[in-house]
């Protein structure tokens, strides 16, 4: 018998799957569930059990996981300890540094500019960052954070379009998916505050062909080996977030887990099954698993967000058309007489196919445009600056 089981899951998900009650956080609470279904495999999809040691829990009861370790998911958790096995494997990154006392903020953003980049040194769901060219701006955020307890990581400004990888990492051995592009900001044209990403696309006909290859060879191979070698092997889903410059890749930040919205992009492609390949990973015989297989053509994908999203957003609005061909769920949930509600930020991605950029384009607005949400927004220009040309390194 073949079942998939989603916990907690939303009103999409509730569509395909058995939906059980848990709290994602509890090792103890995964692991019975687990038990109580009979998992083959359990997947744990969000960062914060995986820092938290879901994983372990899991792990430690006999049952085959995707996800790293609480050791290993440091590399997300804490930015202060994925900058220490960059350095220690040559990985090129921003330089940076360590704020965590506010009398010595001041000092410390004057060794940066004319762009600052603050982030939050933990967990922040992508909404951590600010990148700004207002010193003001910058030592608010910054001061903001440190009121609130939060160590803040300064880091230079990286140039060059950003690049975000995929990678199954089963200890040493990296298997990459396909290249995406993120959108993080809210607004067209880039505009207006960081988001945990309003759409992408894949693959990106400005990429050099080799520069998938090159990312493994110079980034996440090294990582991972390092990581190895300090007894907190990576198993899982490895996201390196690059700035591609003139002088080849460099890491803007590293995820232990699949993520919004690229992953709606890129798993649109994929042709082998994605349980097999997760399982293999899981069971530490990613090595012998065989090459991925792809779609030819290109995907994009559009984040619906709720009104005043990255802010704090309207939720309880019904949605029509959510259960539309393409269309994914993220913050949704279901009112007791059936309707499909919002609940979250980032409500719905739509996801549109072709055999090419363009055509993907088109097909994802097209079927958007068959969505409706009171208040919500979306940006019309996913994918528009490499359909146009308008990328390059």
């Amino acid at each position: 018998m073949t079942a998939l089981i989603c916990a907690p899951g939303n009103a999409g998900t509730a569509k395909i799957a058995e939906q059980h009650p848990v709290d994602v956080a509890s090792g103890e609470a995964v692991v019975a569930l687990a038990r109580q279904v009979d998992a083959d495999l359990v997947v744990i999809g969000p960062e914060v059990p995986l820092v938290l040691g879901v994983a372990d829990a899991v792990r430690a009861a006999g049952i085959a996981c995707f996800g790293p370790s609480a050791d290993a998911a440091r590399i997300e958790g804490s930015k202060a300890f994925a900058k220490d096995v960059m350095a220690a494997a040559g990985v090129r990154t921003a330089h940076s540094e360590i704020v965590d006392n506010p009398a010595h903020l001041d000092e410390a953003l004057d060794r940066f500019g004319p762009n600052w980049v603050v982030k939050d040194d933990g967990l922040a769901a992508g909404k951590g960052v600010v990148v700004t060219t207002d010193r003001d701006a910058a030592r608010a955020h910054a001061a903001e954070l440190l009121e609130c307890g939060h160590p803040v990581l300064l880091e230079s400004f990286l140039d060059g379009p950003e690049v975000s990888l995929f990678c199954l990492v089963d200890g040493e051995t990296v298997v990459p998916l396909l290249p995406a592009q993120d959108h993080k900001r809210v607004g067209d044209g880039d505009t207006g505050p960081n988001t945990g990403g309003m759409g992408a696309y894949t693959p990106l006909p400005w990429l050099p062909d080799g520069a998938v290859q090159q990312i493994v060879d110079d980034v996440v191979a090294p990582v991972a080996a390092e990581m190895a070698r300090r007894g907190c092997p990576f198993n899982g889903l490895l996201y390196a977030g690059l700035a591609m410059g003139a002088q080849g890749p460099a890491v803007v930040e590293f995820n232990c887990r699949f993520g919004d919205p690229e992953t709606q992009a890129v798993l649109a492609l994929l042709e082998s099954p994605l349980g097999e390949v997760l399982g293999a990973t899981a069971t530490g015989t990613l090595a012998e698993a065989a090459p991925l297989r792809w779609t030819e053509g290109a995907a994009v994908t559009v984040v619906l967000a709720a009104e005043n999203y990255p802010g704090t957003p309207r939720t309880g609005d019904a949605i029509s058309g959510a259960d539309a061909a393409g269309v994914l769920h993220a913050g949704t949930a279901l009112r007791e007489d059936g309707a499909v509600v919002s609940a979250g930020g980032r409500v719905l991605s739509v996801v549109g196919t072709g055999t090419d950029l363009s055509a993907a384009r088109a097909d994802a607005y097209a079927r958007l445009a068959d969505v409706r949400l009171p208040g919500g927004h979306f940006r019309t220009d996913i994918g528009l600056g490499a359909v146009e040309g308008r990328i390059g390194i």
